[in-house]
């Protein structure tokens, strides 16, 4: 992580320290400050299996390849930075937040 959102980071939970931000403000920034978690062949298909969606209609909502899905599931492929994100953001707050 770069020094400069290491020290935003920092001065956040500062704030928070001292009750100018709340809780869930913190959270929010600092998950969008942390980089995303290395997704596994299964963390992958357990998010989608617990989403009750097909790959298809999975790949459909990352705007990727149904084989993407598929090469990903079977760990012949990791998520990049972005799809990686996304898929964060999907774990945290559910596929409504797509549409």
């Amino acid at each position: 992580m770069s020094r400069m959102i290491n020290e935003a980071l920092e001065t956040m939970r500062g704030l928070h320290d001292v009750g100018a931000v709340n809780k869930q403000t913190l959270r929010d920034f600092e998950t969008q400050c942390l980089p995303p978690p290395a997704y596994t062949a299964e963390m992958i298909r357990r998010l989608r299996e617990n989403l009750h969606i097909s790959q298809a209609v999975f790949a459909a909502y990352l705007n990727a390849s149904i084989s993407t899905v598929q090469k990903w599931e079977n760990g012949d492929k990791k998520p990049s930075g972005a799809a990686a994100r996304l898929l964060s953001v999907i774990e945290r707050k559910g596929l409504e937040v797509l549409v």
